[in-house]
């Protein structure tokens, strides 16, 4: 692991990693598999440990990498957190940390999510992250300091 992805903004956490076809993985405590280790799952791996040991996300309740249709192409999302009720609450949309968080990274996200009609929208590229809330009934986009809690 390069230098630059030692430098994320997140806590760090006892993370498993293993050479399998000469593909150096980390392993996926959600998807309860091993992945191959690229600068964008790195960030996707410690967010969600971030999500479930600082703000108490529970980890039944997250979905990794979820394909949707959008203008007739197959695309994903990094991560979605459902509520209790199994209602999307928050899409998270993960950058290498060397990737801008650009207008253009949130405008991205920001069309995925009219399909999907999550609450909260965040971007993250592991040293800073952008969350806002959606009104949808009014078209309005609120950003956030913090991620929201989950009740």
């Amino acid at each position: 692991m390069s230098d630059e992805l030692d430098l994320l903004n997140l806590p760090s956490y006892n993370h498993k990693l293993k050479k399998i076809n000469d593909n150096l993985c980390i392993w996926d405590i959600i998807r309860k598999k091993y992945i191959v280790l690229t600068p964008e799952e790195w960030v996707r791996q410690h967010f969600v440990h971030h999500l479930i040991n600082e703000y108490k996300y529970p980890k039944s309740l997250i979905k990794l990498e979820s394909s949707l249709n959008y203008n007739q192409r197959l695309k994903r999302t990094d991560i979605q957190v459902f509520d209790r009720n199994g209602d999307l609450f928050m899409i998270v949309e993960c950058k290498a940390p060397y990737i801008k968080l650009s207008e253009a990274v949130f405008a991205q996200a920001a069309q995925y999510n009219k399909i999907l009609k999550a609450q909260y929208l965040t971007i993250a590229n592991g040293i800073i992250f952008h969350c806002c809330r959606t009104d949808w009934e009014n078209e309005r986009i609120d950003f956030l300091e913090n991620l929201p809690e989950f009740l």
